[in-house]
């Protein structure tokens, strides 16, 4: 493998989503929960990521105990009070892990550009990295709620860039989510959506000579 020089590469650095890209959740536990309580399976994370409950806890503007209350609230009338709250306790507090296959993907392209972690994320943010053993995956954290915007949202990617470094022109963009990745693209940056660790190789591989 001979990794092309600086002046060839196809992107100067990577900007990546953490959840659903390096970080997944074990829903088994609330799905058990719903099944037993008579609900659709996916009823408490449609209640959980509706806009108005989700995204003042994005934001910085709630804590996880608020959310929780608020989950308990959008639960009301489909179940008993003890289960709601069951249920959000359980959905808010739900465990995680890394993806090894894209940690290492990443550590390989940090060592050659500037690797920035772009993440709709709580204020837990950085607990929740070093529980992952991830504190120093990148050279940059910007989560939502630090900084008070989301995305897709086009500042939250100016904060990006700035930390980064580099014209949004020579970033490339990971995400799980299509609106995100077209508003990276909208700002003249590559963008990768992200399903599965092989698209992220797809995307890095010009950069790591593979």
């Amino acid at each position: 493998m001979i990794v092309p020089p600086a002046e060839a590469r196809p992107f100067d650095a990577v900007l990546c989503d953490l959840d659903n890209v390096i970080r997944s959740y074990d829903m088994s536990r609330v799905a058990a929960l719903e099944r037993s309580a008579g609900l659709a399976e996916g009823t408490t994370a449609g209640v959980a990521y509706a806009p108005e409950v989700d995204l003042p806890l994005l934001l910085g503007r709630i804590g996880t105990a608020e959310w929780e209350a608020s989950i308990v609230r959008g639960l009301e009338g489909r179940v008993p009070e003890p289960r709601a709250r069951e249920l959000a306790a359980a959905f808010a507090h739900a465990p995680f892990h890394a993806d090894e296959a894209v940690v290492a993907l990443l550590r390989r392209i940090r060592a050659l550009m500037p690797l920035v972690l772009v993440t709709n994320a709580t204020l837990r943010l950085d607990s929740d990295l070093a529980a992952l053993g991830l504190a120093d995956l990148a050279h940059h954290v910007v989560g939502s709620a630090q900084v008070g915007v989301a995305k897709p949202d086009p500042a939250i990617y100016a904060i990006a860039v700035e930390r980064a470094a580099v014209p949004a022109r020579r970033c490339l963009f990971v995400d799980d989510r299509a609106e995100n990745v077209e508003a990276a693209r909208a700002l003249g940056m590559t963008g990768t959506l992200f399903r599965e660790p092989a698209d992220l190789r797809r995307a890095l591989a010009p950069a790591l000579g593979e």
